[in-house]
Protein backbone atom coordinates (compact mmCIF):
# COMPACT_ATOMS: atom_id res chain seq x y z
CA UNK A 1 0.00 0.00 0.00
CA UNK A 2 1.05 3.05 -0.38
CA UNK A 3 0.59 5.95 1.96
CA UNK A 4 -1.14 9.41 0.64
CA UNK A 5 0.08 12.50 2.43
CA UNK A 6 -1.76 14.40 5.01
CA UNK A 7 -4.28 17.23 3.65
CA UNK A 8 -3.04 20.31 4.62
CA UNK A 9 -4.99 22.06 7.33
CA UNK A 10 -6.51 25.72 8.07
CA UNK A 11 -3.48 25.22 11.21
CA UNK A 12 -1.02 24.59 8.34
CA UNK A 13 -1.49 27.49 6.40
CA UNK A 14 -2.27 30.03 8.80
CA UNK A 15 1.43 28.69 10.37
CA UNK A 16 2.89 29.35 6.75
CA UNK A 17 1.16 32.73 6.16
CA UNK A 18 2.22 34.47 9.61
CA UNK A 19 -1.81 34.87 10.67
CA UNK A 20 -4.44 33.16 12.94
CA UNK A 21 -6.64 29.93 12.12
CA UNK A 22 -9.72 32.72 12.29
CA UNK A 23 -8.15 35.14 9.41
CA UNK A 24 -7.51 31.78 7.16
CA UNK A 25 -10.92 31.14 7.46
CA UNK A 26 -12.53 34.38 6.93
CA UNK A 27 -9.82 34.33 4.01
CA UNK A 28 -11.46 30.99 2.21
CA UNK A 29 -14.57 31.36 3.38
CA UNK A 30 -14.84 34.73 1.74
CA UNK A 31 -15.02 36.81 4.54
CA UNK A 32 -14.93 40.60 5.16
CA UNK A 33 -12.70 42.39 7.41
CA UNK A 34 -9.13 41.13 6.46
CA UNK A 35 -6.64 43.82 5.13
CA UNK A 36 -5.64 43.12 1.41
CA UNK A 37 -2.18 42.37 2.35
CA UNK A 38 -3.47 39.26 4.66
CA UNK A 39 -5.61 38.15 2.41
CA UNK A 40 -2.82 38.12 -0.03
CA UNK A 41 -0.19 35.98 2.06
CA UNK A 42 -3.05 33.43 3.35
CA UNK A 43 -3.82 33.11 -0.63
CA UNK A 44 -0.09 32.28 -1.53
CA UNK A 45 0.09 30.07 1.21
CA UNK A 46 -3.38 28.25 -0.31
CA UNK A 47 -1.81 27.98 -3.36
CA UNK A 48 1.54 26.98 -2.00
CA UNK A 49 0.16 24.25 0.17
CA UNK A 50 -2.19 22.93 -1.96
CA UNK A 51 -5.17 23.72 1.01
CA UNK A 52 -8.29 22.65 -0.42
CA UNK A 53 -11.37 23.75 1.51
CA UNK A 54 -13.57 21.36 3.47
CA UNK A 55 -17.26 22.07 1.80
CA UNK A 56 -18.94 20.54 4.68
CA UNK A 57 -17.22 22.70 7.01
CA UNK A 58 -17.69 25.88 5.34
CA UNK A 59 -21.15 25.41 4.69
CA UNK A 60 -21.64 25.13 8.65
CA UNK A 61 -19.61 28.63 8.80
CA UNK A 62 -21.00 30.28 5.38
CA UNK A 63 -24.86 28.42 5.51
CA UNK A 64 -24.26 27.66 2.11
CA UNK A 65 -24.17 24.51 0.05
CA UNK A 66 -22.55 25.90 -3.64
CA UNK A 67 -25.11 24.09 -5.05
CA UNK A 68 -28.26 25.28 -6.79
CA UNK A 69 -30.78 22.95 -8.12
CA UNK A 70 -32.14 22.95 -12.06
CA UNK A 71 -35.78 21.42 -12.20
CA UNK A 72 -37.20 21.19 -15.69
CA UNK A 73 -40.91 20.56 -15.40
CA UNK A 74 -40.50 18.10 -18.42
CA UNK A 75 -39.74 14.13 -19.16
CA UNK A 76 -36.04 13.15 -19.93
CA UNK A 77 -36.97 12.04 -23.52
CA UNK A 78 -37.81 15.82 -23.81
CA UNK A 79 -35.24 17.26 -22.03
CA UNK A 80 -32.52 15.26 -24.26
CA UNK A 81 -34.00 15.75 -27.61
CA UNK A 82 -34.36 19.01 -27.73
CA UNK A 83 -31.69 21.59 -28.20
CA UNK A 84 -33.67 24.31 -25.80
CA UNK A 85 -32.69 22.53 -22.94
CA UNK A 86 -29.56 22.10 -23.78
CA UNK A 87 -28.30 25.50 -24.84
CA UNK A 88 -30.09 26.90 -21.54
CA UNK A 89 -28.24 24.58 -19.45
CA UNK A 90 -25.44 26.09 -20.99
CA UNK A 91 -25.79 29.28 -20.22
CA UNK A 92 -26.44 27.97 -16.45
CA UNK A 93 -23.76 25.84 -16.07
CA UNK A 94 -21.42 28.83 -16.83
CA UNK A 95 -22.98 31.13 -14.35
CA UNK A 96 -22.76 28.35 -12.04
CA UNK A 97 -19.16 27.56 -12.66
CA UNK A 98 -18.13 31.18 -12.56
CA UNK A 99 -19.05 31.22 -9.36
CA UNK A 100 -17.80 27.60 -8.31
CA UNK A 101 -21.49 26.43 -7.48
CA UNK A 102 -22.59 23.47 -8.98
CA UNK A 103 -25.49 22.73 -10.78
CA UNK A 104 -28.39 19.76 -9.47
CA UNK A 105 -30.34 18.66 -12.68
CA UNK A 106 -33.97 17.68 -11.22
CA UNK A 107 -36.46 16.51 -13.90
CA UNK A 108 -40.28 15.71 -13.80
CA UNK A 109 -41.33 12.61 -15.27
CA UNK A 110 -45.00 12.74 -13.79
CA UNK A 111 -47.04 14.21 -11.39
CA UNK A 112 -45.53 11.48 -8.76
CA UNK A 113 -41.98 13.54 -9.32
CA UNK A 114 -43.18 16.69 -8.00
CA UNK A 115 -43.45 15.51 -4.44
CA UNK A 116 -39.80 13.90 -4.71
CA UNK A 117 -38.77 17.67 -5.79
CA UNK A 118 -40.12 19.38 -3.53
CA UNK A 119 -38.99 17.27 -0.48
CA UNK A 120 -35.21 17.17 -1.73
CA UNK A 121 -35.24 20.88 -1.92
CA UNK A 122 -36.66 21.00 1.53
CA UNK A 123 -34.03 19.17 2.84
CA UNK A 124 -31.23 21.74 2.46
CA UNK A 125 -29.45 20.28 -0.37
CA UNK A 126 -29.03 23.19 -2.25
CA UNK A 127 -28.76 26.95 -1.64
CA UNK A 128 -31.71 28.10 -4.70
CA UNK A 129 -33.46 26.89 -7.65
CA UNK A 130 -33.92 27.57 -11.55
CA UNK A 131 -37.20 26.31 -12.41
CA UNK A 132 -38.43 26.42 -16.28
CA UNK A 133 -40.85 24.61 -18.95
CA UNK A 134 -43.42 25.15 -16.37
CA UNK A 135 -47.07 24.33 -17.43
CA UNK A 136 -50.26 26.68 -16.44
CA UNK A 137 -51.74 23.48 -13.94
CA UNK A 138 -48.53 22.76 -12.65
CA UNK A 139 -48.23 22.33 -8.83
CA UNK A 140 -44.14 23.37 -8.58
CA UNK A 141 -44.41 26.55 -7.87
CA UNK A 142 -46.63 26.22 -4.89
CA UNK A 143 -44.32 22.90 -3.89
CA UNK A 144 -40.91 25.09 -4.21
CA UNK A 145 -42.83 28.51 -2.27
CA UNK A 146 -43.66 25.78 0.61
CA UNK A 147 -40.35 24.48 0.54
CA UNK A 148 -39.24 28.57 1.44
CA UNK A 149 -36.33 27.82 -1.23
CA UNK A 150 -34.89 31.28 -3.05
CA UNK A 151 -36.18 30.81 -6.78
CA UNK A 152 -35.57 32.25 -10.04
CA UNK A 153 -38.65 31.38 -12.98
CA UNK A 154 -37.92 30.66 -16.80
CA UNK A 155 -40.68 32.31 -18.35
CA UNK A 156 -43.38 34.60 -17.35
CA UNK A 157 -45.10 32.57 -14.69
CA UNK A 158 -49.25 32.17 -15.24
CA UNK A 159 -49.94 30.13 -12.37
CA UNK A 160 -52.65 30.54 -10.12
CA UNK A 161 -51.35 31.04 -6.73
CA UNK A 162 -48.42 33.32 -8.27
CA UNK A 163 -47.46 36.07 -6.57
CA UNK A 164 -46.77 39.18 -8.15
CA UNK A 165 -43.03 39.25 -6.61
CA UNK A 166 -41.60 36.24 -8.46
CA UNK A 167 -38.54 36.75 -10.03
CA UNK A 168 -38.64 35.64 -14.14
CA UNK A 169 -36.56 36.17 -17.09
CA UNK A 170 -38.27 35.38 -20.38
CA UNK A 171 -37.98 36.83 -24.20
CA UNK A 172 -40.56 38.94 -26.02
CA UNK A 173 -42.33 36.49 -27.00
CA UNK A 174 -45.54 38.57 -28.32
CA UNK A 175 -43.46 41.15 -29.79
CA UNK A 176 -41.19 38.42 -31.65
CA UNK A 177 -44.62 36.53 -32.75
CA UNK A 178 -45.52 40.02 -34.28
CA UNK A 179 -42.49 40.52 -35.43
CA UNK A 180 -42.76 37.59 -37.85
CA UNK A 181 -45.98 37.67 -39.11
CA UNK A 182 -45.15 41.68 -40.29
CA UNK A 183 -42.59 40.36 -42.33
CA UNK A 184 -44.40 37.67 -43.90
CA UNK A 185 -47.38 40.25 -44.67
CA UNK A 186 -45.12 42.40 -46.27
CA UNK A 187 -43.93 39.54 -48.61
CA UNK A 188 -47.80 39.82 -49.54
CA UNK A 189 -48.87 36.63 -47.84
CA UNK A 190 -52.38 36.81 -47.00
CA UNK A 191 -53.35 33.13 -46.08
CA UNK A 192 -50.84 33.44 -43.25
CA UNK A 193 -51.47 30.26 -40.57
CA UNK A 194 -49.95 29.66 -36.81
CA UNK A 195 -48.79 26.49 -35.52
CA UNK A 196 -49.15 27.22 -31.87
CA UNK A 197 -46.53 25.85 -29.35
CA UNK A 198 -48.65 23.69 -26.29
CA UNK A 199 -51.17 26.23 -25.30
CA UNK A 200 -50.57 25.38 -21.05
CA UNK A 201 -47.14 27.02 -21.58
CA UNK A 202 -47.14 30.95 -21.47
CA UNK A 203 -44.81 30.87 -24.51
CA UNK A 204 -46.86 29.28 -26.75
CA UNK A 205 -50.09 31.67 -25.27
CA UNK A 206 -48.07 34.81 -25.76
CA UNK A 207 -46.94 34.16 -29.56
CA UNK A 208 -50.28 32.97 -30.50
CA UNK A 209 -51.39 36.71 -29.06
CA UNK A 210 -48.92 37.74 -31.15
CA UNK A 211 -50.45 36.49 -34.48
CA UNK A 212 -53.42 37.56 -33.20
CA UNK A 213 -52.22 41.21 -32.82
CA UNK A 214 -51.36 41.36 -36.77
CA UNK A 215 -53.81 39.05 -38.32
CA UNK A 216 -56.53 40.16 -36.00
CA UNK A 217 -59.76 37.59 -36.34
CA UNK A 218 -58.29 35.40 -39.28
CA UNK A 219 -60.10 32.05 -40.75
CA UNK A 220 -60.12 29.64 -36.91
CA UNK A 221 -58.68 27.13 -39.36
CA UNK A 222 -55.27 28.95 -39.97
CA UNK A 223 -54.73 28.42 -36.49
CA UNK A 224 -53.59 24.77 -35.29
CA UNK A 225 -52.42 23.46 -32.14
CA UNK A 226 -49.38 21.72 -31.68
CA UNK A 227 -46.63 20.92 -28.94
CA UNK A 228 -43.32 22.35 -29.77
CA UNK A 229 -41.68 18.95 -31.50
CA UNK A 230 -40.73 18.17 -34.77
CA UNK A 231 -43.42 15.47 -34.92
CA UNK A 232 -46.42 17.91 -33.84
CA UNK A 233 -45.10 20.14 -36.07
CA UNK A 234 -45.95 17.52 -38.87
CA UNK A 235 -49.35 16.34 -37.82
CA UNK A 236 -50.19 20.13 -37.63
CA UNK A 237 -49.22 21.23 -40.77
CA UNK A 238 -50.88 17.85 -42.50
CA UNK A 239 -54.04 18.93 -40.76
CA UNK A 240 -53.41 22.80 -42.17
CA UNK A 241 -53.15 21.60 -45.54
CA UNK A 242 -56.49 19.60 -45.35
CA UNK A 243 -58.06 22.46 -43.69
CA UNK A 244 -56.63 25.06 -45.75
CA UNK A 245 -54.74 23.92 -49.06
CA UNK A 246 -54.54 27.38 -50.06
CA UNK A 247 -52.28 28.59 -47.31
CA UNK A 248 -49.62 30.32 -48.59
CA UNK A 249 -47.40 31.08 -45.16
CA UNK A 250 -46.87 29.48 -41.75
CA UNK A 251 -45.57 31.24 -38.81
CA UNK A 252 -44.71 28.36 -36.72
CA UNK A 253 -44.25 28.28 -32.33
CA UNK A 254 -40.31 27.14 -32.18
CA UNK A 255 -37.99 26.10 -34.47
CA UNK A 256 -38.53 22.02 -33.84
CA UNK A 257 -42.18 22.48 -35.17
CA UNK A 258 -40.73 24.33 -38.22
CA UNK A 259 -38.73 21.47 -39.22
CA UNK A 260 -41.89 19.25 -39.17
CA UNK A 261 -43.48 21.61 -40.88
CA UNK A 262 -40.64 21.98 -43.58
CA UNK A 263 -40.63 18.26 -43.99
CA UNK A 264 -44.76 17.64 -44.99
CA UNK A 265 -44.41 20.73 -47.46
CA UNK A 266 -41.65 19.06 -49.21
CA UNK A 267 -43.78 15.76 -49.22
CA UNK A 268 -46.54 17.40 -50.96
CA UNK A 269 -45.06 18.98 -53.58
CA UNK A 270 -45.16 22.63 -51.71
CA UNK A 271 -41.97 24.91 -52.65
CA UNK A 272 -40.99 26.90 -49.70
CA UNK A 273 -40.92 29.85 -49.77
CA UNK A 274 -42.25 30.38 -53.34
CA UNK A 275 -45.40 28.56 -52.54
CA UNK A 276 -45.47 28.57 -48.89
CA UNK A 277 -42.86 30.76 -46.76
CA UNK A 278 -42.42 29.22 -43.36
CA UNK A 279 -40.99 31.57 -40.36
CA UNK A 280 -40.10 29.64 -36.54
CA UNK A 281 -39.17 31.16 -33.48
CA UNK A 282 -35.88 30.42 -31.06
CA UNK A 283 -32.92 30.42 -34.00
CA UNK A 284 -31.37 27.17 -32.46
CA UNK A 285 -28.72 26.98 -34.97
CA UNK A 286 -28.68 23.21 -34.92
CA UNK A 287 -32.00 23.70 -36.19
CA UNK A 288 -32.86 26.61 -38.16
CA UNK A 289 -29.60 26.48 -40.68
CA UNK A 290 -30.08 22.80 -41.03
CA UNK A 291 -33.17 22.65 -42.36
CA UNK A 292 -33.74 22.97 -46.23
CA UNK A 293 -34.10 25.82 -46.83
CA UNK A 294 -32.59 27.38 -44.05
CA UNK A 295 -35.16 28.96 -41.57
CA UNK A 296 -35.94 32.53 -41.49
CA UNK A 297 -36.76 32.35 -37.69
CA UNK A 298 -37.30 35.16 -34.62
CA UNK A 299 -34.06 34.83 -32.38
CA UNK A 300 -33.90 34.64 -28.29
CA UNK A 301 -30.48 34.70 -27.00
CA UNK A 302 -31.85 31.22 -25.18
CA UNK A 303 -28.03 30.60 -23.22
CA UNK A 304 -27.88 34.28 -22.11
CA UNK A 305 -31.51 33.55 -20.61
CA UNK A 306 -29.70 30.88 -18.66
CA UNK A 307 -26.83 32.64 -17.66
CA UNK A 308 -29.23 35.25 -16.52
CA UNK A 309 -31.87 33.52 -14.48
CA UNK A 310 -28.47 31.89 -12.52
CA UNK A 311 -26.90 35.45 -11.52
CA UNK A 312 -30.27 36.61 -10.50
CA UNK A 313 -30.40 33.74 -8.28
CA UNK A 314 -26.38 34.10 -7.10
CA UNK A 315 -27.12 37.85 -6.53
CA UNK A 316 -29.74 37.11 -4.30
CA UNK A 317 -27.50 34.69 -2.30
CA UNK A 318 -24.99 36.82 -2.24
CA UNK A 319 -26.95 39.13 -0.29
CA UNK A 320 -27.75 36.64 2.19
CA UNK A 321 -31.41 36.78 1.19
CA UNK A 322 -33.24 34.12 2.18
CA UNK A 323 -36.99 34.02 0.97
CA UNK A 324 -38.20 32.56 -2.52
CA UNK A 325 -37.31 36.13 -4.71
CA UNK A 326 -33.74 37.72 -4.82
CA UNK A 327 -33.63 41.08 -3.47
CA UNK A 328 -34.33 44.25 -5.39
CA UNK A 329 -34.32 42.16 -8.79
CA UNK A 330 -36.87 43.22 -11.02
CA UNK A 331 -39.88 40.64 -10.59
CA UNK A 332 -39.86 40.10 -14.55
CA UNK A 333 -36.84 40.58 -17.00
CA UNK A 334 -37.95 40.79 -20.46
CA UNK A 335 -34.97 40.15 -23.30
CA UNK A 336 -35.63 41.41 -26.74
CA UNK A 337 -35.80 39.16 -29.82
CA UNK A 338 -34.69 39.71 -33.44
CA UNK A 339 -35.69 38.40 -36.69
CA UNK A 340 -33.23 36.32 -38.37
CA UNK A 341 -33.52 36.02 -42.04
CA UNK A 342 -32.64 32.96 -44.06
CA UNK A 343 -34.05 31.25 -46.94
CA UNK A 344 -37.69 29.96 -46.11
CA UNK A 345 -39.16 33.42 -46.29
Amino acid sequence: MTETAPRPTLEAVAALAGVSRATVSRVVNGGDGVREPLVQRVRRAVEELGYVPNRAARSLVTRRHDAVAVVIAEPEARVFTDPFFGLQLRGISKELTAHDSQLVLLLTEGRDDHARVARYLAGGHVDGALVFSLHLDDPLPGLIRGAGVPTVFGGRPDWSDASGSSVYVDCDNRGGARAAVHHLVGLGRTRIAHITGALDQTSAVDRLDGFRDVMGDTDPRLIVESDFTPAGGERAMRELLDRRPDVDAVFAANDLTASGALRVLRECGRRVPEDVAVIGFDDMLPVAEQTDPPLTTVRQDIEGMGRLMASLLLTGLDRGHREETAPDARPGVILPTTLVHRGSA
